[in-house]
């Protein structure tokens, strides 16, 4: 029982186009079963194909936790790896023999995302960290958004039945700042602006061209996708503390270069579109099954 969206057990989940931010679902509903990528819609389409990109430096003792955890049926998984030293690559291979693998000769999780996102051929695209922090578990609620009528997936630890057992006090306030000013320059209503779990339609690459190379990348995704006016729902997920290892991110350092990429991305010449906001809940939770 193969197909798109589905829950962690593969149970039949209903999924009604159309439904806009203040919309109950249309009269038209499409149901997928299972979670795999030949399977066919009940009114006949297929299933998207699911690329999942993940970026990786040395994280290879969280990969088995990562890799254990993606739901079946997934089109393809892409390890973006920047020269690791501990057997990263190994250890992907080993753990999934039609793993794909892309080498990153620069450093920076913006440089990785850009070679994951050229390199995917999957109809939609989802942005994975390998360190155990963000749950495969939950890629298919970001697939369900999409399928819903967005065209961009965007994780928030912030929404009812979200949260985090990893981000400091310090980090709240910065992104909290951050993201108001974001939302007041660009008139978008993110509730998390540096969450790194995001999917989005492959047809969405026109709109991100990541030309950054560090933890500023999600801020510069997201400014572009409201820019260029794409519909985004915010999806509840839930951030879990690094497996093994110490993570790269300064939040003093990363913090001023997610500030410099706000204001550059202000005075950028490009069309003022009002971003356009799905409700976050699905289709069910709207009362529509």
């Amino acid at each position: 029982m193969d197909g798109l969206p589905c829950n962690n057990r593969g149970d039949l989940v209903t999924v009604y186009a159309g439904a806009g931010m203040n919309e109950g679902p249309d009269t038209t509903s499409v149901q997928y079963r299972g979670c795999g990528r030949h399977a066919v819609s009940k009114g006949g389409q297929p299933s998207p194909r699911v690329s999942v990109v993940i970026p990786t430096l040395n994280e290879a003792r969280n990969l088995p936790y990562v890799f254990g955890a993606l739901p079946p049926g997934l089109f393809e998984v892409i390890v973006v790896d920047g020269r690791s030293t501990d057997g990263t690559v190994s250890m992907a291979r080993q753990l999934r023999g039609d793993v794909r693998i892309v080498l990153e000769g620069r450093r920076g999780k913006g440089s990785a995302l850009a070679r994951g996102f050229a390199a995917a051929r999957g109809d939609i695209i989802v942005m994975l960290d390998a360190d155990g922090s963000s749950d495969p578990g939950e890629i298919p609620a970001f697939v369900e958004a999409l399928v819903d009528g967005a065209d961009f997936a965007k994780g928030s630890r912030n929404l009812p039945g979200a949260g985090s057992a990893d981000i400091t006090r310090m980090r709240s306030l910065g992104n909290h700042c951050l993201g108001g000013l974001v939302n007041l320059l660009f008139g978008t209503r993110y509730t998390d602006l540096c969450y790194g779990y995001n999917a989005f339609w492959r047809r969405a690459l026109d709109a991100i061209t990541v030309d950054c190379n560090g933890f500023e990348v999600e801020t510069l995704i997201n400014i572009r996708v409201a820019r260029a006016g794409l519909v985004v729902r915010e999806v509840a997920s839930y951030e879990h503390r690094r497996i093994h290892g110490v993570s790269n991110l300064r939040a003093v350092r990363d913090g001023t270069r997610v500030l410099r990429t706000i204001l550059r991305e202000r005075v950028r010449q490009q069309p003022k579109i009002r971003p356009n906001f799905l409700d976050h809940r699905t289709a069910a939770e709207r009362g529509g099954a």
